[in-house]
């Protein structure tokens, strides 16, 4: 008879314990945002869609190292790159199969130059296969469109390297 009592009261306590929660909950401010209209922030680390950058003066970063096609474990990048007159090399193809890549940041990571990067859109939803087959054109324009927030997320990311 005792052991059923206490077990009442100390379920009737823990009720009144949750309830007294969920009502102090009631008032406090929502911690959830509507997403399509607000968007959270996002870190400078964020992996996204990748982007190839240029110089100030608009000439493209990329020297054709082909080191982000090395170091790639997808295998989802092709360079193929032709030679200047001044000596120095220049990319004539640069493709990035994004159904292939696992969004890792190697490529990124492996660039001498900041040419490839990988910015804060991770909202690129297609409706087709081929629209994911990025090209040298594409990916520059991506470079060209998100320049100043990736240029901000390799400035904050510069002593942690």
């Amino acid at each position: 008879m005792k052991i059923g009592r206490i077990f009442k009261t100390i379920f009737l306590t823990e009720f009144i314990k949750g309830l007294l929660m969920a009502v102090r909950e009631i008032f406090k401010k929502s911690k959830t945002i509507n997403y399509p209209f607000e968007k959270g922030s996002i870190s400078p680390r964020m992996r996204g869609e990748h982007a190839l950058r240029r110089y100030p003066s608009g000439e493209e970063r990329c020297i054709a190292c082909k080191l982000c096609e090395a170091v790639c474990p997808a295998q989802a990048i092709t360079i193929e790159s032709t030679e200047r007159p001044d000596g120095s090399r220049k990319t004539t193809r640069y493709d990035i199969d994004m159904l292939k890549c696992i969004y890792c940041g190697l490529c990124q990571e492996s660039c001498p130059v900041d040419a490839i990067v990988q910015g804060p859109n991770f909202e690129f939803a297609t409706e087709t296969r081929e629209e994911l087959y990025y090209n040298k054109a594409k990916l520059l324009d991506n470079g060209d469109r998100w320049e100043s927030v990736l240029a901000k997320n390799i400035k904050l990311d510069k002593p942690y390297k």
